[in-house]
């Protein structure tokens, strides 16, 4: 078998992190994996390096700022505050706001761009990144145990230099925060094996195919429970050659989420290690540029295994290893058979039994062949650093930096967090959830503006439960709103207020009748009767 130049992305600290006492997600799972990869004497065979943990500036490629920057100050403390109470970033029970948060997302998606730019300079062949492949998080939001995409950030990278990348999803749920992310795109093709059903997260019909010049570039394959190793390979080959022949990547990036395996604690699926890997193995053969990263998979010691053995895959040497563990510092952890090996269990494949299979595999060959051929780029000179680091003014350029610099940086932070800390917090007081109308009036707008809400399933539990609709995405945050059934629109602190009956600016508390705001303009923002020297209105709190 051909030797590939491989690289492999690894930080200590991601391991380090928890997201909470029974919580299925354990960022342990990496620090296990690369104890087994060293073990078996994996690590002088490829090109080991620590990834450049992503900035801010960098998630915001696709991320919005004001979610990055939430993301950047959110503690346990405050998450409650932070979020609106519960309905905006961190929603539901999935995502909690654990410490250290944004220094392991920086790390994750750090190692999928880092990756990317691997490949992308020639300098390597397959690059494996196992603290990536976190394929649910949203542009403005945390959805099923995912913070930050590391894996839009990583194919955002290769669209610098790769006229056409494929995305190619194992995990056992749909990988559709990549899929939205591209929906419209003709340059990324998507394609996710997932379960499908009343299953998280509710999303990747068949019918779902893309929008505009997207169309037709997004590829879902729903399967039902127990899919065993034949039959996931009859229609994962046959799908993906077609996409090669009508698509033409130029790179692939496949997500080895191993919650498809048999026995995960989330999963429902029964693939072994072995047939799992071999959507590694048969991708190799292509000799095609390829990106590995993680993703879902919450029996630890199932994942350690696979990914290890995946790892070999990359390297060539699956054949050669030893199927008995040998000891490493968490070798009890694999007891009773000290194996590398995950077997299937006795579900019944259901895919089989009712003949969905055939259907779903004719199905999306049918849509792969309606496709025209692969779509083509026009020639760019693809920059070698940003505008920012070209004028000097990235902060992610440290050279030149001393250590009374850092020093520096440290203490400004430390004032700045101070003041944070000390200004009061509007949006936790009580009287903002306090409303000045009388009940009556609340009734008839609630039934003039009926309440929007869109269902959402949770990873944990598998039920559904609504968040509002924010009308404009989130335009009603930005002028001071609380969400929450009594919320209202407020104006800089003052007394005014808007009225809905009339549809004016109001003095609530200084009038018993609206004031045209032209009118209160006029008069220096007085209400009727209020003349200079009004003691009343001298006392008023004014913001500067």
């Amino acid at each position: 078998m051909s030797k590939r130049r491989v690289a492999y992305y690894y930080d200590a600290d991601a391991g380090a992190y928890t997201y909470g006492l029974g919580h299925p997600m354990k960022p342990h799972r990496i620090r296990v994996t690369h104890d087994l990869v060293t073990a078996y004497d994996m690590l002088p065979k490829m090109h080991v390096l620590r990834p450049k943990r992503a900035s801010p500036e960098t998630m915001s490629s696709f991320h919005t700022d004001e979610y990055v920057h939430f993301l950047n100050r959110v503690t346990p403390e405050t998450a409650e505050d932070l979020t609106y109470h519960g309905t905006r970033f961190l929603v539901g029970e999935d995502n909690p706001a654990f410490e250290g948060v944004f220094e392991f997302c920086s790390i994750s998606a750090g190692g999928s761009i880092c990756a990317a730019k691997r490949i992308t300079s020639g300098a390597a062949d397959i690059a494996i990144n196992w603290a990536g492949g976190l394929h649910h998080a949203k542009k403005r939001e945390a959805s099923g145990f995912c913070y930050i995409n590391d894996i839009v950030l990583g194919i955002l990278e290769l669209l610098r230099t790769y006229p056409r990348v494929l995305y190619i999803d194992i995990d056992c749920h749909h990988g559709d925060g990549v899929e939205e992310a591209f929906y419209t795109t003709d340059r990324v093709m998507t394609c996710s094996f997932h379960k499908f059903g009343e299953y998280f997260p509710g999303t990747g019909t068949q019918d779902d195919r893309g929008r505009g010049k997207g169309k037709g570039y997004a590829i879902n394959v729903p399967l039902k429970d127990g899919i065993t190793d034949q039959s996931f390979q009859s229609v994962f080959e046959p799908v993906i050659m077609k996409i090669l022949e009508v698509f033409q990547p130029s790179a692939v990036v496949l997500q080895c989420g191993a919650d498809s395996l048999a026995g995960d604690k989330l999963g429902c699926f029964n693939l072994t290690m072995h047939g799992h890997a071999h959507c590694v193995q048969f991708l190799r053969k292509q000799n095609i540029p390829l990106i590995l990263l993680g993703g879902g998979g919450y029996t630890v010691k199932n994942v350690a295994r696979t990914w290890t053995y995946e790892t070999a895959c990359a390297l060539g040497i699956e054949d050669t290893i030893d199927p008995l563990l040998p000891w490493n510092e968490y070798f009890e952890w694999f007891g009773p058979r000290y194996r590398l090996e995950v077997v299937e269990n006795n579900m019944d494949d259901l895919n089989v039994k009712d003949g969905s299979l055939d259907k779903v595999r004719i199905t999306a060959l049918e849509h792969l062949s309606e496709l025209n051929p692969a779509p083509s780029v026009g020639l760019h000179d693809v920059p070698r650093e940003s505008v920012g680091h070209h004028l000097g003014l990235s902060r992610d350029d440290e050279e030149g930096r001393d250590e009374l610099d850092d020093r520096l940086a440290q203490h400004m932070r430390y004032v700045y967090d101070l003041q944070e800390s000390d200004s009061p917090s509007d949006t936790s007081d009580d009287d903002s959830w306090d409303s000045d109308e009388s009940v009556s009036s609340r009734r008839s707008r609630a039934r003039q503006f009926p309440k929007q809400s869109r269902p959402r399933m949770s990873l944990l539990t598998g039920q559904y439960f609504d968040v509002p609709v924010h009308e404009q995405g989130y335009s009603h945050f930005e002028h001071g709103a609380v969400p929450g059934k009594t919320a209202k629109r407020r104006f800089f602190q003052s007394a005014a207020r808007w009225d809905e009956t009339v549809e004016d600016v109001i003095i609530g508390k200084l009038s018993p009748f609206p004031i045209p705001i032209g009118e209160l303009m006029e008069r220096g923002g007085r209400p009727p009767g209020g003349e200079e020297g009004d003691g009343d209105w001298e006392d008023m709190p004014v913001d500067p």
